[in-house]
């Protein structure tokens, strides 16, 4: 088993002389509480290449403390971290392994650095004695374990302040500025291990590769396929995770990038990029059985959750969540499936590979200002027509079919302008903006067409168990409402979407 914590602290630049202030001036802080001196002796594994580094997440097992164990520790944003924990073994536990396998896949962890630290420990408690944070001064010596390298040291004195669990972040402020005002600075370094590297790597110091600024519309396409790749491999430890909205967003980065080798294939051959479109596909669809189910049982639940009480006939609630227990049981085991099978690991491989080798076109050598533009125009155009032939229907199955293809076309043209935005700017995202009110009004139309489905098979089930159909009878019929009103929507929303014309729009 691995527990979870979110983990904010700020780290300093210390010496051994370094004079701590008096912290009980800070806002809230009553006492300062002299914990001892702690001895911690900490092994940090990385692959060869240093694929974790590269990605601030640390991986170390580590002795001494009242937190001995294995910790991996996942950056949220700056100075915040998810710090998930496992008991000391000798050998990676399983469930830490799973939420590297995505940056990973088969390529060994093994130890890259030892850091020994003496931590003097202090506690800023409240006035009730509550914990607000502690505080920290660590003597901290670290040696290289990598083959080149091996056993270079570093040493040097850190100073670090973590916020108790569930803590203000605001107190961390007024800390900062007591230390700043006693001529303590904030480390340059955001983790023991990126110093321990930087220091005890041979020769130069390590130095962080920097992207070129795009130029073309290859380098444009290009950094925008890297971005959402990137997002793939961040999000995969919170998919696995279950934390909220993951599988949602790991889905959109498979969906834009799907959308950006299709619309930009002027730029990338597509005879590499249609078998990754494939896969993706393949994935977004294995993604989809979670997500669309969460996107079900919110919306049912919802609309139930607004009927007057009068109008709740029969156990609505129990059954809803007896299909929703059960549905999201089997998907979240679906999507645990997926993301250790071979294929998904195959997939990131490959997108690392196009990356790293890019099936460039003679187009893609083109000002983006040039190329982008029309790209976005062709997918505007093919969604003009996906719109006129679902306006054109009448009400029932077909203009429930055309009005879902217009809405994936929707999609594509806004995935489209947000991938230019880098190179076009405002107009750019105005004009993304535009396309997204017309995807929504197409995506809750779709929406209500997949919830009539489930209510007609809720219906039944609770006809067959001797309960009232009732409540999912008159669900359904304000979803069957729902639905033509976004169809009478519709043509408004794409009118005012489509002023100025499109090209227009993409140049401001």
């Amino acid at each position: 088993m691995a527990d979870s914590k979110r983990e904010i602290e700020r780290k300093y630049e210390a010496t051994p002389e370094t004079q701590l202030p008096d912290l009980t001036r800070t806002a809230g802080v009553s006492e300062v509480v002299h914990r001892g001196l702690r001895e911690l002796d900490a092994v940090y594994y990385d692959t060869q290449d240093f694929r974790l580094a590269a990605d601030s997440l640390t991986l170390r097992r580590r002795t001494g403390g009242d937190d001995a164990g294995w910790h991996l520790k996942i950056p949220v944003s700056a100075g915040v971290r998810d710090e998930i924990q496992a008991p000391l073994t000798d050998t990676l536990p399983p469930a830490l392994g799973e939420l590297l396998r995505s940056r990973v896949r088969h390529t060994p962890v093994t130890p890259v650095v030892r850091i020994l630290s003496a931590r003097d420990v202090h506690h800023l408690l409240d006035e009730d004695g509550a914990l607000l944070a502690e505080l920290s001064v660590d003597e901290v010596l670290a040696e290289r374990l990598t083959e080149e390298g091996h056993g270079t040291t570093s040493a040097w004195t850190e100073l670090e302040v973590e916020l108790a669990d569930d803590g203000d972040p605001a107190l961390l402020d007024a800390v900062e500025r007591r230390l700043r005002k006693a001529g303590v600075r904030p480390s340059s370094s955001p983790s023991k291990l990126a110093r321990a590297l930087e220091e005890t790597a041979p020769g130069k110091r390590r130095q962080t590769k920097k992207e070129p600024s795009p130029r073309t519309a290859g380098d444009h396409v290009l950094a925008y396929v890297r971005r959402q790749t990137a997002a793939l491999v961040d999000l995969d430890p919170a998919v696995r995770r279950d934390l909220p909205d993951s599988v949602h967003r790991m889905r959109v980065a498979t969906r834009r990038l799907r959308s950006a080798f299709r619309t930009y294939r002027k730029i990338l051959d597509r005879t590499v990029t249609d078998p990754l479109r494939d896969e993706l596909k393949w994935l977004a669809a294995e993604l989809g059985v979670d997500r669309d189910q969460e996107v079900l049982d919110e919306r049912l639940r919802s609309h139930a959750s607004n009927l007057p009480a009068t109008l709740l006939l029969g156990p609505v609630s129990a059954r809803l969540t007896l299909t929703s227990v059960a549905r999201r049981t089997g998907s979240r085991r679906r999507v645990a499936a997926v993301l250790d099978a071979e294929r998904y690991l195959a997939l990131l491989d490959s997108l690392d590979a196009l990356l790293a080798d890019p099936p460039l076109l003679p187009a893609a050598a083109r000002p983006a200002a040039d190329a982008l533009p029309r790209a976005v125009l062709k997918d505007y155009e093919r969604l003009a027509g996906r719109v006129g032939d679902a306006l054109e229907q009448r009400p029932g199955g077909e203009r429930d079919v055309a009005m879902h293809e217009a809405r994936k076309a929707a999609k594509r043209v806004r995935y489209a302008a947000e991938a230019a935005r880098p190179a076009l700017g405002k107009p750019a995202k105005k004009f993304a903006k535009r396309m997204k009110s017309v995807q929504s009004v197409l995506g809750d139309h779709q929406d209500s067409v997949v919830a009539r489905d489930a209510l007609r098979t809720l219906a039944v089930q609770a006809h067959g168990a001797g309960e009232s159909a009732f409540t999912w009878g008159l669900l359904y019929g304000r979803e069957e409402a729902a639905a033509s009103a976004r169809e009478r929507e519709l043509p408004e929303v794409w009118a005012r979407a489509s002023r100025p014309g499109p090209r227009a729009a993409l140049k401001g």
